[in-house]
């Protein structure tokens, strides 16, 4: 099973790089304009992303910072933005190396910040969700940009594995 998650890390960080490369080719107007998406803007949706990727990074180690808002601008600039999500990306793809199965089937406790009602969960599905997420908010960026006339690069796993030989043997 933890092929399977450290695949999705890796698939995670070069979809996230791939659409900061055509996020970056966008006039600063364009990026920030509020364009009916759940976080208004391509700038409000890839800072949810890291959001909400903190979130769950903190509930997963105990480490780490976590808003406590899910709509938080964490960095006001692109570049520093980008920069973060590198270092988020980097940090949950050696987390999930770290883990075993064992520890994919364990069970972890919670409090969403929508309801904060403790949770209790298996680890694994709660990481398939974070991985989940992302594909999400990822599909709406990928969606403005499409609406904004740019060549919105693919995300498709499929396309990941080949390029990168990641989950073909």
């Amino acid at each position: 099973m933890k092929q399977h998650f450290v695949m999705l890390a890796a698939y995670n960080a070069w979809c996230n790089q791939r659409l900061f490369d055509a996020a970056a080719t966008l006039p600063d107007a364009d990026y920030r304009a509020d364009r009916g998406a759940f976080f208004r803007s391509i700038h409000g949706t890839l800072n949810h992303i890291l959001v909400a990727d903190r979130i769950w990074m903190r509930r997963f180690t105990g480490q780490g910072e976590a808003p406590t808002r899910l709509d938080a601008i964490l960095f006001e600039e692109f570049g520093s933005l980008r920069d973060a999500r590198w270092r988020e990306d980097e940090r949950i793809m050696s987390y999930v190396e770290g883990l075993s199965d064992s520890d994919l089937a364990s069970r972890f406790r919670y409090r969403p910040l929508t309801n904060p009602v403790e949770v209790e969960q298996p680890l694994a599905p709660a990481l398939l969700h974070v991985f989940n997420h992302q594909t999400h908010h990822r599909g709406q960026v990928h969606a403005l940009l499409t609406g904004l006339g740019r060549d919105a690069p693919s995300l498709d796993l499929a396309l990941f594995q080949r390029v990168s030989g990641v989950g073909m043997t």
